[in-house]
């Protein structure tokens, strides 16, 4: 099991932010997430680290974007699976703003790096066929609630590729002492949890500084989702987590700054 410190993809002073999707609530991004447009102004103001999503179109083609249909934030109606890319491609989200390749993405910002979580089955050989254009091995970190296509992915672009564990384990097994356990032992280098997970009417507290020292100990990166509260995040870094994945990109980019890591535009 090699430690993310044997990754490029973690070679930064930690701590790290991530901006999730772009920085969808950041003000200009409402509306406007995993666009190009959001991506830049998250680049523009110093985050190397974006996360985003993947699915396929019925013609293969690889897309950034949540969710599986294009209703939510398109003007457009449809499976993203059952459309061919001609078609969401004329789909707009925030009425101007076009669903981007990932091939775009690679292409429009080369010296970043990419959270990518895979979303569907089908998006598993385009999105190993574009990391291998774009000769983009070392620049990307791959998770996904499914294990089946985070396997695939392993399997196809092998070990060096940075992966997360995610939180797939801890929302299928319900949180059981063994499933933290696996998580901890799989062969990712990050884990990528929330800060809770809720187990019928009780919430556990999945960040806890055993888990952190334990991670530690083992050479795993900690990166907690979604934290958009400015005393929260110091909470988290103090306690010692190496990332946080935030939507309020500025807020984030405030707490670094305080702290003494600023981003560098």
């Amino acid at each position: 099991m090699r430690a993310a410190a044997d990754f490029p993809y973690f070679a930064d002073t930690r701590p790290v932010g991530l901006a999730h999707r772009g920085g969808s609530t950041y003000a200009p991004n409402v509306g406007r997430e995993n666009t190009v447009a959001a991506f830049r102004r998250a680049v523009d103001m110093g985050y190397r680290y974006l996360e985003t999503d993947v699915h396929a179109t019925a013609d293969g083609r690889l897309v950034a974007f949540h969710d599986e249909v294009l209703d939510r934030v398109t003007d457009a109606q449809g499976a993203i699976a059952d459309l061919p890319w001609a078609r969401v491609a004329e789909a707009r989200i925030g009425g101007s703003e076009g669903v981007p390749l990932m091939d775009e993405l690679f292409e429009t910002f080369p010296d970043v790096r990419f959270n990518i979580d895979v979303k569907a089955p089908g998006a598993v050989e385009p999105l190993v066929a574009a990391v291998r254009r774009h000769g983009a091995l070392e620049r990307v970190c791959v998770g996904s609630f499914s294990d089946t296509r985070l396997r695939a992915v392993r399997k196809a672009l092998g070990p060096h590729l940075a992966t997360s564990a995610g939180p797939a384990g801890v929302a299928s097994l319900r949180l059981l002492p063994a499933t933290i356990s696996r998580l901890l032992r799989s062969p990712a280098q990050a884990l990528q949890i929330p800060v809770t997970h809720p187990v019928g009417p009780v919430t556990v507290t999945l960040v806890t500084r055993r888990l952190l020292e334990t991670a530690h100990r083992l050479g795993k990166h900690v990166h907690v989702w979604t934290i958009d509260d400015a005393a929260e995040m110091n909470r988290l870094f103090d306690l010692g987590v190496d990332g946080i994945v935030s939507d309020r990109i500025d807020t984030l980019r405030d707490v670094l700054a305080e702290r003494g890591h600023p981003l560098r535009p």
